[in-house]
Order: C-alpha cells, then structure tokens, then sequence
C-alpha cells in the first residue's frame, strides 16, 4: 500500500487553515544529532543523500526547491514520479562530495549518518561546513541509535515514528512550510493509530515474524530485522514477537537459528536495487520453498509471507504504509 495521493493535498490544504502563527520565526535555531544549526532564512535549494528526506520534502511541497537527489532503494512514491522524473538523480547508491558540491546547495538533508556524519562514506558534516553549507540528519538516525558500530548502527532504544514526526516538523519550519509539516504530521498519526486498532482485536499473543531484508549471497545467513528498528516497532506495535534478539539494525543471523524460532510469519522486503542477488524477492520466495532447512518452516508451508517495500522498513515516512499492509494482511495470517 503505498501512501495516499489525497495526502498532499491535505498537506497542501492545511497551510491555509492553520494560523499565521505557524510561519517560521527567524533565526530559526536547531540541534540536529549533536550539531547546532541556525538558519536566517529558508534555504533556496537542497540535495538529499537519502531517499527518505527526499519524499519527506517532495510530501512537504518542495520538489522545486530539489536540484539533484541520491541514495534510493526502491521507486519513488507514485504521487510524485512526474516531479522527480525532472529532478537530477546523482546516484543510486553513494554521491561523491563533489556531484554535491557542483549543485550549490543552501542545504544538504541527510537519511544516514553512514554517508553525511562522523566518518561519512560521502563527507563529513565538518567537509560541508567548512564551505558554508549546513546540513540535516533525519533525527530517527541518530535519536536511541549508536552509530559509532558497523554501517547499520545498533538501537539503544525502540525506534518510534516521533522520530520521522520531529524531522517533518523540523524540515517545514526551516523551509517555513510549518503548517504543511504539522498538517501532515497529523496524517500520518491518525493512520498509525488505526493500524494499530485494527490489529489490536486479533489474537496474536504467540504470532511470531522474521523481516528478512537481504543476504550478501543467496545461500547464506541473511541480513534480518533486529528487535529496536522500524520493524521491530511494527511488530511491537501490532503485536507480533520478533524472532531475532539483537539490538544491531540489520543483524546476520543463521537460517538454522530462524527454522529453530519457526516464526509465524516471514516478511519480506521488495526493492529495485540490485546489488545482491537476494535483493529480488521472487528468489528470496525460490530459496524459501527449496531450502532444505528453510522449506520445512510453518510460514513456508502456510504461505504466511508478506511483501513489504524495502523503504517501507527504514526509517521513513513509509514505515506508516507498511503498518497498514501489515495489519491488512493479519487477519488471514494470524493463528486461529
């Protein structure tokens, strides 16, 4: 399910409801993940490294005020594949520091502190600074997260989607769209809680699941959901126990320890990209049903397995459209 066109039109609608009072007060003075940032006006253009801020600004209204966007797992959401389709895309994967540079941008919105942080794969925010150029890490990268571990990072605390609600809100008021950021924080809560009551009246107390993300090789231990991330919050919040124990985003676990929990449901995540072979569900479903360990799983057996979009289970304003596919899917799964 993917978010509802009607949104930016909600979002779009809201700024003419909301009092004057929303407009941003200038300077405009913020922490972000440790860096304090202070803005005199809103910026003229900014380049993401990160899909996640991207739809996040494009949802906020301000594809026009995006040159050139980079880091991308899966095809951008429907309601806005005409404005991106005009925008410069740098890369799939990692920009180089100087493809952003070469765009000028007032602001730089960042998703991971991987590529724009303390030992940024693409620069530091220090790299940016130097030139006068402020950037932004999405707050649900940093906030309960210790990123000084492995490229993933480990939670330190359950992820919470007032993470991605504080970086709408923070983006609309550095851009002073503040009424559209609130208008669609709005949204996007009242969907969550609805999830979440929907799921609440099934009968799930020994429902189990496994998110399976990708593996480096098709053959071997997968890259799986730890218990303190966007999908170990669905689970939480829907219910359903999470197999997996570790704290790490995005652990490697063996298929013999997963056969051995046998979860009740497998969820899988669809993407474009294609850097490992099990980045394609449909052999992701092959090595499920012809595994010998794999094969003899309850959910194998039932076809108790759910297609997530792969953003869907990052930090994003996506992971919302996933709490509804999944509560929409539990009825059926779930264990009579």
């Amino acid at each position: 399910m993917f978010m509802k066109t009607a949104l930016t039109g909600l979002v779009l609608a809201g700024a003419s409801v909301l009092p004057a009072s929303a407009e941003t007060a200038w300077p405009l003075k913020l922490s972000n993940c440790g860096v304090d940032l202070s803005f005199d006006k809103a910026p003229e253009s900014v380049v993401t490294v990160g899909q996640a801020t991207t739809e996040i600004l494009y949802s906020l209204g301000l594809a026009d005020k995006v040159p050139a966007t980079s880091v991308w797992f899966t095809e951008v959401l429907p309601q806005f594949k005409n404005a991106n389709a005009s925008i410069e895309r740098l890369a799939d994967n990692d920009p180089s520091f100087e493809s952003i540079l070469a765009k000028r941008p007032g602001l730089v919105t960042v998703q991971y502190e991987w590529h724009v942080g303390p030992q940024g794969v693409v620069a530091t925010r220090e790299q940016f600074s130097d030139l006068s150029i402020p950037t932004y890490v999405l707050p649900s990268d940093c906030i309960g997260k210790d990123n000084s571990k492995g490229s993933d990072g480990t939670r330190i605390g359950m992820y919470a989607m007032d993470s991605i609600y504080q970086g709408i809100s923070e983006l609309g008021r550095i851009f002073d769209v503040a009424d559209r950021g609130e208008a669609l924080v709005a949204d996007l809560k009242t969907r969550e809680a609805a999830a979440i009551e929907k799921a609440e009246g099934l009968d799930l107390k020994d429902a189990s699941a496994v998110f399976w993300f990708s593996s480096a090789e098709m053959d071997i231990d997968p890259y799986v959901a730890g218990r303190k991330g966007p999908p170990g919050y669905m689970m939480q919040a829907l219910g359903l126990k999470n197999i997996v124990e570790s704290d790490e985003e995005w652990p490697v676990v063996s298929w013999e320890s997963i056969a051995r929990a046998n979860p009740s449901i497998i969820v899988l995540a669809r993407m474009e990209r294609r850097r490992f072979e099990a980045d394609d569900y449909e052999k992701k479903i092959a090595f499920l049903k012809s595994d010998p360990v794999t094969s003899q799983m309850d959910a194998v057996k039932n076809d108790h397995i759910i297609m997530l979009d792969a953003h869907a289970m990052d930090p994003s304003i996506r992971n919302i459209d996933a709490l509804e596919t999944l509560a929409e899917a539990l009825p059926k799964l779930s264990p009579k």
